[in-house]
């Protein structure tokens, strides 16, 4: 399992394991397809659900490291499904004028609507993160963000969002790796980021300001799932079981007819 439990350590999870998974790289990527139907009906039916007055929807949360494989989520998890029924936002550092406002305030704008799944690429984790290790707030502003955060968790589930909390855990030494064949192919400089190489250089800092948001925001409603990410196939596979075990616990059911089927069957039958 890569829901944590209590007392859980970073350091205790390698990130090239498959926990759950005895297979392979091929048979993870046999494994990812012979699920892509059912995840994409469930899709379907949480965003028709909708039109019957069903409120539900999912919001997946992404954080890691750079590298971590993020866009490799979105592409081969995200992309099983249809995109009309996905609210995708990747954030980025705050323009001034978010700067100006509440942390959460921008958050909020980015909620999934009934019957969509929402992504977010990164989230209000960073306000916790980066400005722990950057030191852009105060520190005992950051340690409020912390309550504030899990405050938020419990009002995302009061609006009928299922979220799913993931971490991609992936290792210095697979990041170097990943972050050398950005530099070695032309077709992956655009990638590329020299800041990406001084984040690196606080990799230790990083780790430990994971741990402490973790060890803050984890909750019964709110979990997080740490899911090893040295195999790219592995954390895939592992993001798209996450979706498809919150779907098929919601379980949206294709909304009735709100018209006389056998009427309109005439009728279409005559014309």
């Amino acid at each position: 399992m890569t829901r944590i439990p209590a007392g859980f350590s970073l350091d205790s999870l390698d990130p090239s394991s498959t926990p759950g998974f005895d297979g392979d790289k091929e048979e993870g990527k046999a494994e990812l397809e012979r699920h892509a139907d059912e995840l994409s009906e469930l899709q379907e039916r949480l965003f028709a659900a909708r039109t019957g007055g069903d409120t539900s929807s999912v919001l997946l949360l992404i954080q890691g490291m750079d590298t971590a494989g993020k866009g490799g989520i979105v592409r081969h998890v995200i992309g099983q499904v249809d995109p009309q029924g996905v609210q995708l936002h990747a954030f980025k550092a705050p323009t001034e004028e978010e700067k100006a406002e509440h942390f959460l305030d921008r958050v909020r704008r980015q909620l999934p609507a009934p019957g969509m799944i929402g992504v977010f690429d990164r989230s209000h984790y960073e306000d916790v993160l980066i400005a722990k290790v950057r030191s852009l707030a105060p520190e005992a502003e950051i340690e409020e963000r912390y309550n504030e955060i899990v405050r938020f968790e419990e009002e995302i589930a009061g609006k009928d969002i299922t979220l799913i909390k993931v971490m991609l855990h992936i290792s210095p030494h697979e990041q170097k790796e990943r972050l050398q064949e950005r530099l070695d192919r032309p077709d992956k400089h655009w990638k590329f980021a020299p800041g990406d190489i001084d984040e690196r250089a606080l990799w230790s800092e990083y780790r430990e300001a994971y741990q402490t948001a973790i060890d803050r925001t984890a909750t019964e409603s709110s979990p997080w799932y740490v899911v090893p990410a040295d195999r790219k196939w592995f954390a895939r596979l592992r993001v798209q079981q996450l979706l498809i075990e919150a779907l098929r616990k919601i379980d949206p059911q294709w909304p009735a007819a709100d018209f006389d089927v056998e009427a309109e069957k005439a009728r279409l039958a005559a014309s």
